[in-house]
């Protein structure tokens, strides 16, 4: 174990720093140290502790921790905007298709209402017709 008391100013109290050499309990279990995040910049890649000092240690740990949950959450993002584009497609597709139908059926409405009306008018001519035939074959028994 070593120690290390330092005064940095003679108005500042002292600061003692404590730390092993030997123990490497927690380094252990360090992540591989040449790991890299290539979605951090590279002023935010975590920095390879120093491995006597269980803090750097822990430090290190936390910083790679926080860089796959930030790839993670990235991920997520482009995973969800891709989404979103296709639901946009999507919707862009339906509402065209609502437009289709929406002129359809005016086109539906306004033929069935032409066809009322040739309707009507077949059947007022054939009417009309059957009354000029009864009208000649009057004429005709009549002469």
């Amino acid at each position: 174990m070593i120690t290390s008391t330092r005064r940095v100013s003679p108005d500042k109290s002292e600061v003692r720093i404590a730390f092993s050499l030997n123990d490497t309990s927690d380094v252990k279990d360090v992540e591989d140290l040449s790991q890299t995040f290539p979605d951090l910049e590279q002023r935010l890649q975590p920095v390879p502790p120093c491995v006597s000092l269980r803090e750097s240690v822990q430090v290190y740990k936390e910083h790679c921790r926080m860089a796959r949950e930030f790839h993670q959450v990235k991920h997520d993002i482009a995973v969800l905007e891709d989404h979103k584009r296709q639901l946009l497609a999507e919707l862009v597709e339906d509402e065209k298709v609502a437009m289709e139908i929406a002129r359809l059926e005016d086109e539906f409405r306004r033929l069935t209402e032409e066809n009322r009306t040739l309707v009507t008018v077949h059947n007022e001519r054939a009417q009309q017709l059957e009354r000029l035939c009864l009208n000649n074959r009057t004429r005709q028994d009549s002469s």
